[in-house]
């Protein structure tokens, strides 16, 4: 069911581009935004990684530069039975991480130096996890996708005023100004159902991939309080990346609707310790050879202090 709305909702927004070329510039202007969306698609798809790491300034990492958290994020991968994707650091205060990449054998996950030094061992493994869960979910091409569309919608409205002094233009003024509003919202929707539908799943899976959603849902809070609180320029000035992050990195992004990027963090937690009583590590066989794991991990109340990371 989750695949068939991504699928719908990708669908939906191609035909929206579509349509506001065609109320733009007649049958000439659907065929300019037919192109130009083939071809977004096809630049997101070999780039988006490039892209999404360059805009955050992120630093390849390796066995050598960071031993502790590249083996971490070996671990994981195995156990998930993913390639080793590349490992990036991204200097930032803000407790945060990411994944991107085209598909397994060409992703990379980044996390912030404030994640690291803010968690506990036990809760960077839940994240890491959470991020590699997108990546075997093949997340990170759909959403880098989505996010393309919805600029590439949003620079098109911003068009809309000069295109509509155009007489030949059936919209005329008034429907050509009110498409720069509707246009841009219309993307924003679907850019936030999409990764609202997918951060339950891959939370779920994360969970199962380290064997500890206790660990997970304590470093949700983390984060959180953290993204709350320290802001993030380079996510300030690239709001369409936003959606990838495990916590939406934006300021002012409370509710749980289909204006925020992201699901509520309390439901997100109440979801994972949930799936806490079902949990049995033995089944998924992803718990193994993780010395380090504990077996209850608290989770803080929104108001706990952070405490100082296992690299910081």
């Amino acid at each position: 069911m989750n695949y068939t709305k991504t699928a719908i909702l990708l669908a939906a927004m191609t035909g929206l581009f579509v349509t506001i070329g065609f109320m733009l510039g007649g049958v000439g202007g659907m065929m300019i935004a037919f192109v130009i969306a083939i071809a977004m698609n096809l630049f997101s798809y070999w780039n988006s990684d490039k892209m999404v790491l360059s805009m955050h300034n992120a630093r390849q990492v390796d066995a050598r530069s960071a031993p502790e958290f590249y083996d971490m994020v070996a671990r994981l991968s195995k156990n998930a039975g993913l390639p080793m994707p590349a490992v990036y650091i991204i200097e930032q205060q803000q407790p945060n991480a990411f994944a991107t990449g085209r598909n397994p054998e060409n992703a990379a996950v980044a996390a912030t130096t404030g994640l690291m030094n803010m968690l506990t061992y036990e809760e960077i493994e839940g994240v890491m996890a959470h991020e590699l869960a997108h990546i075997q979910n093949r997340d990170t091409l759909i959403m880098t996708i989505t996010a393309t569309f919805a600029g590439a919608i949003s620079m098109l409205a911003n068009f809309a005023l000069f295109f509509g002094n155009n007489r030949n233009n059936p919209l005329g003024l008034i429907g050509t100004i009110l498409m720069m509003f509707l246009a841009p919202m219309a993307a924003a929707l679907v850019q936030m159902a999409i990764s609202r539908t997918r951060e339950y799943a891959a939370d779920r899976r994360g969970a199962e991939i380290c064997g500890n959603p206790r660990g997970l849902a304590s470093a949700l809070v983390k984060i959180s309080n953290g993204a709350a609180q320290i802001p993030n320029n380079d996510a300030e000035r690239n709001p369409a990346t936003a959606h990838m992050f495990i916590i939406n990195p934006l300021n002012g992004q409370k509710m749980d609707g289909l204006f925020s990027t992201h699901p509520d963090t309390q439901n997100r937690i109440d979801a994972l310790l949930e799936f806490e009583q079902e949990f049995v590590p033995e089944r998924f066989g992803n718990a193994q050879g993780n010395s380090r794991m504990t077996t209850r991990t608290s989770v803080p109340n929104s108001g706990s202090s952070h405490r100082k990371g296992p690299w910081g």
